[in-house]
């Protein structure tokens, strides 16, 4: 039996099959880590920022200078692609003392996976995307905010008061994806 499907295995096909594909989707493909740090007394406050572009994003959360002035306009959620190689895991812990200033050992539950394929709004020109991300949650007292070079603000923000065009870098589907859906424009 012979299928037309093209699986996700980025890789010359061994000899004979073709069930490989050697391609990056047309509109690009991310696998991105993301911090999401609630108060422990509601689960609807969590830890957003708007980033500073003058801080090296580029570095800490593969944003180049444009993408980050666009992105510094909304709230976002502390994340990253993944470095070539590098673990869901192991990103999670550099966002943490990265970008947060916090322990790397600080405790995160296990990751949500979520995977959505979407033109993205802001860049209706690219495409179709496909985002993989990997979703680290944990608790944060508002005692262990402390301000950081890579934001211009952190705050625990209760999300209900957020409205989708709040968010910068298609944060919302994150947060929808954690059943924290946001209000429409």
């Amino acid at each position: 039996m012979s299928t037309d499907r093209a699986f996700c295995r980025f890789a010359p096909p061994p000899a004979g099959t073709s069930l490989s594909i050697t391609e990056v989707p047309k509109g690009g493909m991310c696998l991105s880590a993301f911090v999401v740090l609630r108060d422990p007394s509601n689960a609807h406050r969590i830890l957003l920022g708007h980033l500073d572009p003058r801080a090296p994003w580029d570095h800490i959360g593969a944003l180049d200078a444009q993408r980050a002035e666009i992105h510094s306009k909304g709230w976002m959620i502390p994340s990253s692609h993944l470095i070539f190689g590098e673990a869901p895991e192991a990103a999670a812990r550099r966002i943490l003392v990265e970008q947060l200033g916090l322990p790397r050992d600080r405790p995160l539950e296990a990751p949500r996976i979520f995977s959505d394929v979407a033109t993205p709004r802001r860049f209706p020109n690219l495409g179709s995307h496909w985002d993989l991300g990997f979703v680290f949650t944990g608790p944060l007292l508002a005692s262990e905010l402390a301000p950081t070079p890579a934001w211009k603000e952190l705050a625990l923000v209760d999300v209900r008061t957020l409205k989708r065009e709040d968010m910068a870098r298609s944060h919302e589907d994150v947060l929808e994806a954690l059943g924290l859906p946001l209000q429409s424009g």
